[in-house]
């Protein structure tokens, strides 16, 4: 006998949302849920149902379907391994597919589907892989479309994921959709479990050994304010280092930094560089402290998706937000590859004929991490004795961004380059100007 378990589990399979993210922490049956959760679809509609069911990798699909192959055969479905499809008694059918890239969403153009399933949504980069594949939920039936995911925490989707399912509203809130159905959130925890919670009362122990406090905090709660295993996690409380806007002496240093992008996000930020002179109010912080005071972040508003700008335009919008500032902003730091010629011109170039200059930042990544993340220690300090960094409450894309950056699980002194890294990249760029400054500096006063 299949049953739906008690909380978060009735509560999905209860929800009338045309798109619902099922989230949470580990052990919270969410791979069960949205197994059942077409179950109930295909049961309710009949043969003109059609679903399709992803991971991200072939082996994560191999795992769901031994996880189907415990629920679905009791409903009297059978499963066609040649073309990996789940053939129900109604005539319905559930596709179970992987889906590595965004490329290979390509593959399903002009395919129908009634019901959509993304099993870990955290593993995939980008929302725009999702959303082109979302274009597929439609059926001229008259059934309604529906589209499942699930996820933890943490992982290379982790940004978008927040954006867009959590930060928005309470869980279990209705959130329009622009006139195409509502998308909602709901939680799951381990507790919500109760069939593992009697088979295995170990479980929960066994994750409270397993990590520090704030990886346990993520996965038995599904903390999404939390990031396992993120590159800065352990060096960054929003509590220190966001702070209100305060007037910046005109003479500490103000510049700005550069990441490039057009398809993808392109990130400019402005920066004040303490000289290490007491405020007006008496606030000192310690020379070469950097603040984070002002950004244009070219996003769509969909994660990691640019808005195509031209250089130029670029450029003009740049001038155009420095003249409201009523500082003098000096030449920063830019993506190296803007300084990279297609017949004799570059970015770089086309910037610079509209008035906007730029040095070549030095893209050294790892010893950038491991700067950046002593900066931020140094400012959590009660008494600063190196220089920190600081970030402005208005600068909202940093705060999203920065702070949950995921690291490369092939090279944990890296970040995951799939994520939305383009303000950490910029950021970066500015503090390796100030890691070769002192370098220079140094060798200057031998």
């Amino acid at each position: 006998m299949i049953r739906t378990q008690k909380g978060a589990q009735s509560d999905l399979l209860a929800c009338p949302a045309s798109e619902i993210f099922y989230g949470g922490a580990r052990g919270g049956g969410k791979s069960h849920g949205i197994l059942l959760d077409f179950a109930k679809h295909v049961f309710k509609y009949g043969k003109n149902v059609t679903g399709v069911l992803f991971r991200r990798t072939y082996p994560e699909l191999e795992d769901m379907q031994s996880k189907a192959q415990r629920i679905y055969p009791y409903l009297g479905a059978t499963y066609r391994a040649g073309i990996k499809t789940w053939q129900f008694p109604s005539g319905g059918s559930l596709k179970m597919r992987y889906l590595q890239s965004e490329d290979s969403a390509n593959s399903y153009i002009g395919h129908e589907y009634t019901w959509m399933g993304f099993d870990q949504l955290d593993s995939w980069p980008k929302q725009s892989t999702v959303d082109r594949l979302k274009a597929n939920l439609r059926n001229p039936h008259g059934v309604p479309s529906r589209m499942i995911s699930t996820g933890n925490p943490g992982g290379v989707g982790h940004n978008w994921i927040k954006a867009r399912y959590i930060d928005p509203a309470p869980p279990r809130t209705f959130i329009s959709e622009n006139g195409s159905g509502t998308r909602c959130f709901i939680p799951a925890t381990v507790y919500d479990n109760e069939i593992l919670m009697k088979a295995d009362p170990d479980y929960v122990s066994r994750l409270k050994d397993s990590g520090p406090e704030w990886l346990v905090k993520a996965w038995l709660h599904g903390d999404w304010d939390i990031v396992a295993g993120g590159m800065f996690d352990d060096v960054w409380s929003r509590d220190v280092h966001v702070i209100e806007p305060f007037k910046i002496p005109q003479y500490w240093r103000i510049d700005r930094s550069f990441d490039w992008g057009s398809s993808a996000p392109f990130s400019v930020q402005w920066w004040a560089e303490s000289d290490g002179t007491p405020l007006d109010d008496g606030r000192i912080w310690p020379r070469g402290t950097l603040f984070h005071i002002a950004e244009w972040y070219g996003c769509t508003g969909n994660p990691n998706e640019g808005i195509k700008m031209l250089a130029s335009e670029i450029a003009r919008g740049i001038l155009e937000i420095e003249s409201k500032m009523g500082y003098k902003v000096n030449a920063g730091a830019a993506d190296p590859s803007i300084f990279a010629t297609q017949n004799g011109v570059s970015i770089a170039d086309d910037m610079a004929r509209i008035g906007v200059r730029w040095d070549r930042a030095d893209n050294t990544r790892k010893s950038g991490w491991e700067k950046m993340r002593r900066m931020m220690k140094a400012s959590m300090q009660e008494k600063m004795e190196e220089a920190g960094l600081f970030v402005f409450s208005t600068c909202r894309n940093f705060i999203r961004t920065v702070p949950s950056m995921p690291r490369d699980n092939r090279d944990l002194d890296d970040l995951d380059t799939t994520a939305e890294d383009h303000i950490a990249d910029a950021c970066r760029y500015r503090i390796m100007r100030i890691v070769n400054r002192l370098h220079t500096q140094r060798i200057k006063s031998l």
